[in-house]
């Protein structure tokens, strides 16, 4: 059997490369979603020491529909760094992704430690901001078909984000309208609610679920709440701009 560092290798190759592989579950059916955590866990330390930073954390599986469909009761989370992060307004590569598709997500950054159990209180008095973003996901894996713990294993398919400007950290984000539009055509149309019917829960959840890991949310900490649409896939030449009620707006243009 693959060793959880070769599969590490294998999924980080395949990121790092732009390269479509396998699902790791076609080999190994009894792989683990706490094995898939594991090979999570080596793959991004690959990254960093080639040199990328922590960055934060991301939420996947925000919605109960979503958990049904694919038999679990918790959110998913992966790791992000700042190779990760593209400026606002600047121009995402799709020759660096191989299925590269954009939702989008509340962002929270902290100013305050954030572990184990917390309510949303403590949670709400943790963090420095809120804002607006999108999340570039991208399934290494061919034909964008995956089991549960190969996504895991993929870093939950975490590829990139987008931060829209800061907001204070008491704004309102429980239901607040999203339009994403390419081209200025809407695409994508929902609400902040869609995501574990407020925001601050994936907070929450993000706390205790890490913390399982041994880890914790630190100050500085950029964490993405889920997806609050369904993803759209991207191309080259499309301009895509994602405006949320009283948060602002979040854009990016798509090159080859």
């Amino acid at each position: 059997m693959t060793s959880l560092a070769g599969l590490a290798q294998i999924v980080d190759e395949a990121a790092r490369t732009a390269t479509a592989i396998p699902q790791l579950t076609d080999t190994l059916p009894g792989l683990t979603v706490d094995d898939a955590y594991a090979v999570q866990a080596l793959s991004v330390a690959r990254r960093r020491a080639r040199g990328e930073r922590r960055a934060g954390f991301k939420m996947g599986l925000p919605s109960r529909a979503k958990m049904a469909q694919v038999g679990v009761s918790e959110v998913i989370w992966g790791r992000l760094t700042d190779a990760m992060r593209l400026g606002e307004g600047g121009e995402l590569h799709r020759s660096r992704y191989v299925h590269p598709r954009v939702e989008p997500e509340v962002a929270y950054i902290l100013k305050k430690p954030l572990e184990g159990e917390v309510s949303a209180a403590e949670a709400l008095a943790a963090l420095e901001a809120v804002a607006p973003a999108v999340e570039i996901i991208d399934s290494r894996y061919r034909d964008f078909k995956f089991a549960l713990p190969d996504v895991v294993a993929d870093n939950s398919s975490s590829s990139g984000f987008f931060v829209g400007p800061w907001a204070c950290p008491s704004t309102d984000v429980a239901n607040l309208g999203i339009l994403m539009e390419v081209d200025g055509r809407p695409v994508q149309i929902g609400s902040t609610a869609a995501i574990l019917g407020d925001p601050i829960r994936s907070l929450v959840a993000a706390a205790r679920l890490v913390a399982r890991a041994g880890e914790r949310l630190e100050p500085g900490d950029v964490v993405l709440a889920g997806g609050a649409t369904a993803a759209h896939p991207l191309a080259p030449g499309m301009h895509v701009q994602t405006t949320f009620q009283r948060l602002g707006r979040v854009a990016f243009s798509v090159v080859a």
